[in-house]
């Protein structure tokens, strides 16, 4: 375990002298610093480690990264002239550090919905995507049952990534695991009507613009494409309506998708106040 730890502590050792060459901690924060990740290391390597050390060494290194970017500010600040943009070691090393930790606590207490909740909220914060679209994966894996993590992840791809249609099949496959939540199906009809309230604005701003028609066929050709991944069921309720009324506006698509999906809520939750109030 020594050895494990000392390996560890010496990867960190160009980061510590960036840190210093770059003035924002002086020798003797970083030697405090050392000596505080080698007592961490060590409580986090043992064979039995709590939860606690994870805990306490996340806290650490989230201040400490904290207090790294504040003083990186005011030295930027106290030197207007210097517009140098290019990142060294230590720009990233803590954040990568903390992503690690996060990833190993995580995995080794799989039952923590609020470990893993802080881990999403600081792959958000870092904005690192490859992180989060695995954290959630795994999330998710371990916790199937938990509608919150399932709405989490389609807000993810809906907001951050604008990926429409794997915000619906996280949904359906969502409803598959949790088809009595009325949290899940409400978020779905409110993600729903999202999008159509996108449409229509950007309809408007086309017509605004006068537009050519060609730009209609253009918009329905889109909203089918970001519809293809509907679930089957949605697409044959959806297709036997549209065979009897082949040339559907594309809003009333919209209203149509919202009809078809809080029937599903209320065949599902018959006795939900909260679901038909929302409505």
């Amino acid at each position: 375990m020594a050895d494990v730890v000392q390996v560890r502590l010496e990867r960190m050792a160009e980061e510590v002298e960036d840190l210093e060459r770059r003035g924002l901690f002086s020798r003797a924060e970083l030697d405090s610093i050392v000596r505080r990740r080698r007592d961490f290391e060590f409580r986090i390597k043992r064979p039995s480690p709590l939860k606690s050390d994870f805990l306490a060494y996340l806290h650490y290194e989230r201040s400490l990264e904290a207090l790294r970017r504040l003083r990186l500010r005011k030295s930027k600040s106290n030197k207007t002239k210097t517009k140098s943009k290019s990142k060294t070691k230590s720009s990233w090393a803590g954040v990568q550090r903390i992503l690690t930790l996060y990833e190993s606590a995580s995995g080794r207490f799989k039952g923590d919905l609020s470990l893993c909740f802080s881990y999403l909220q600081f792959c958000r914060q870092a904005n690192h995507a490859a992180r989060m679209n695995k954290a959630l994966a795994r999330a998710i894996r371990f916790h199937p049952n938990v509608p919150g993590l399932w709405i989490y992840a389609a807000a993810w791809e809906f907001d951050h990534n604008l990926n429409v249609d794997a915000a619906r099949a996280l949904m359906q496959s969502a409803l598959r695991s949790c088809p009595h939540s009325h949290d899940l199906w409400i978020e779905y009809l409110r993600m729903e009507v999202t999008f159509l309230a996108k449409l229509r604005a950007r309809k408007q701003l086309t017509l605004g613009h006068n537009v050519p028609t060609t730009r209609g066929a253009t918009h329905n050709d889109k909203w089918k494409q970001e519809n293809a991944g509907d679930s089957f069921w949605l697409c044959t309720q959806m297709q036997k309506q549209s065979q009897a009324r082949p040339r559907i506006h594309s809003g009333k698509k919209g209203l149509l998708i919202l009809r078809v999906i809080y029937r599903g809520a209320v065949g599902a939750l018959p006795d939900s106040f909260h679901l038909r109030k929302a409505s």
